[in-house]
Parts: structure tokens; sequence; C-alpha cells
């Protein structure tokens, strides 16, 4: 069974090795060992502390598969961006360009560098091992993060933000860079990109223009990318609409992906969260996929667990899990470390499909 623990330093080798391998590339791990040691501490660290409001803080959590041990992916939480240093992003905005003289009225987007962002919590650092196979696993890698902040509220802000990569070409090059970036520094994006460290360098401000960048000035190629995740990056795309988070008007500094916001009390993990009983069931049973976790003497775990639904009553209620029990079998009691009669943290993976919404395509009717 798949689940997700926090990193210990005992991991160093195998989030080294992610680290080192991850395609799109991981700016949140250092790919030095000694600095990635420093950032497992940190996190370790991170959750040991009894923190009233969010700082400095770093998480890191990893996939695990019980049955071998062997970790498949990871993923991070930063409890303030830019606590040390500004966050810089892209602010794109709409400036008006009228004479009254030439009957001119004119609506032109610009991009101004801005630091906004900063102070808010992040997910970042979102990796899965290309040998998984279906969605499942990137789904409880990418949104137990948001299981976490749902049961470590004064950890974080009231508002999330992710930066997904942006579209880059086969060799891994920016059609955005190489219009604006690579113009200011003169070097390759991999180079940057892992030189900025999370978007929070000095150098950034002190290279980038601060003045606005009129986007038709940009070349055809760096427009058609702005805001644009690559797609390699859409699954994680889609898990964070899911999740509930939406596009905002801020895009990456240096590839222009899109950055997604949200409200945490609107998230699904938040929004659909309720305690449950854990109860004895069967391996295999059906039923719809929920998340599942637990916070034992302060070691966070979560799992993907089928929730068996009731029969449909008389009326034709909704085919619902049981309510107020989770029922779990032994692989999954055993990964989030509870037993028989134990509370668990419990929310649907998918959001219920309401009676105004199409039921073949989800669109509202």
């Amino acid at each position: 069974m798949l689940f997700v623990r926090p990193a210990r330093l005992a991991d160093l080798d195998a989030i080294a090795h992610m680290a080192r391998t991850a395609q799109p590339v991981l700016h949140s791990l250092p790919h030095d060992r000694a600095a990635l040691e420093a950032r497992i501490a940190l996190s370790e660290d991170s959750f040991r502390a009894d923190v009233d409001f969010p700082g400095e803080e770093f998480y890191l959590f990893v996939l695990e598969d019980s049955a071998t041990g062997r970790l498949v992916g990871t993923s991070s939480l930063v409890a303030a961006a830019g606590y040390s240093e500004p966050f810089y992003a892209f602010r794109n905005d709409a400036l008006i360009h009228a004479s009254r003289e030439l009957h001119v009225n004119r609506k032109i987007h610009a991009l101004q560098m801005s630091h906004e962002l900063t102070g808010k919590s992040r997910l970042a650092g979102f990796y899965i091992d290309p040998s998984l196979r279906g969605d499942a696993a990137a789904h409880l890698m990418s949104r137990a993060r948001m299981m976490y902040v749902a049961m470590n509220r004064r950890r974080f802000t009231p508002e999330v933000f992710t930066l997904l990569l942006g579209v880059t070409d086969e060799a891994g090059v920016s059609p955005f860079w190489e219009a604006v970036g690579r113009k200011f520094f003169g070097r390759d994006f991999k180079d940057i990109e892992m030189a900025s460290g999370g978007r929070s360098r000095t150098f950034i401000a002190e290279v980038m223009p601060a003045y606005p960048i009129y986007v038709p000035l940009l070349p055809e190629a760096a427009q058609r990318v702005l805001g644009e995740p690559d797609p390699s990056a859409l699954l994680a795309y889609e898990i964070h609409l899911e999740e509930g988070f939406e596009p905002d008007r801020y895009v990456d500094i240096f590839d222009a992906g899109p950055v997604l916001t949200a409200q945490v009390d609107r998230t699904a993990a938040v929004a659909a969260n309720e305690s449950r009983t854990v109860r004895e069931a069967a391996a295999g049973a059906p039923g719809a996929s929920w998340m599942v976790a637990s916070q034992r003497a302060g070691e966070f775990r979560c799992v993907l667990a089928n929730f068996a639904p009731l029969p449909e009553g008389a009326r034709g209620t909704p085919r619902r899990a049981v309510h107020g029990e989770a029922p779990l079998d032994a692989a999954a009691r055993a990964a989030l470390g509870v037993q028989d009669g134990d509370i668990v943290r419990c929310a649907p993976l998918w959001r219920e499909t309401t009676e105004t919404e199409d039921q073949s395509t989800g669109e509202s009717q």
C-alpha cells in the first residue's frame, strides 16, 4: 500500500536520487547533498515544532510503498513563501492606453514584477516516480498536503498557492525565458531555475526588469505560453483544480507557468473533512475513494481507502459511505498506525456531482 508520511534523514539517499532525476527539475530540493540534508533536517524540526503561526517552517513529505519500503514520490509545503527574502512572480495587469483626440481606447496587458505572494503558504516540490501507473498515487501525493493543512490550520495562512511548470520544448527550452529572462541573465533557463531556490533570491530583483513588460511586444511564441502549464504538468494542474485551486493573475517570473491560488476553507480537503472512527474491513472492498489521515503521536500519515456505500433507500437517497465510520483493511490500518476504534480524518477524493450538473460531462445545466 502507498502512504504519505514526513521525510526523515534516513530517507536522504532516496530523496537525493529523486532530486537528481526529477523532470521537470525540483528547484525546492537542492542537488547538493549537504544542502539537501539541511533541508530534510529543517523539515523534521518543522514537524516537531509547536507552531502558533506560519514562519520559516518547511514540510517535506514522501510517498512510500509499504510492501517494499521504497520511496516513489515527494512533495512539500512552505509555511510562508519568501519568509527571509521576497517571493517573486509576474503580475499580469491590464493597462488602459487612451486618447480622446484620436478616439483610441486600448486595454494592453503588461507583466509587472511583484512580491505580493510573499508570506502566503505554498505547495511545492511535487514529484511522482514515472513507474507508477494511474492517477491515484499522484492525487494522494499532492492532496495529502492539504489534509495536513486541514489538521494543522495554525501552521499555515488562510490562502495557499502553487506554481506549476510553464511550457518548455523537448530540450527544456522555455519560449518565455528566451524572450525575457535570457535577455537579462544571459544564461540557460535550467541554470537559473536551480539557482533561484524557489523564486526568493535577491538576484531576481537585481537583474530582472523593474518596469512593466508589455505583452504585445513579446514574440508570439512567448505570448502563447503565458499562464499555460507544460504538458508534463497537466495532471498536477487538474489535481489542484479538483482540490479547489483556481488560476490567478500571476505567472512564474522565469517560464510564465500558471500560479494557482485557493482559500484554505474552500478546498476539498478542508470543506469536506470529517472525523471518523476506524472499523476493521476486508481488503478490496468496493466503494468511493477517500483520503484518510492520522496524526498519532504527531506522526502524520495519509492513505487512499475505499469506503463502501450504503444501498439506496426507499426514496432514492444517495449512496454515501457509512456516516461516522472509516472501514479500513489491515494494510491501511498498519500504514496509518491505527487500530479499530481510533479516530481518523477523512475527505472524499472526488467532489460529488450535484443534481444541477450533467452526469456525463460534469458541466452545469
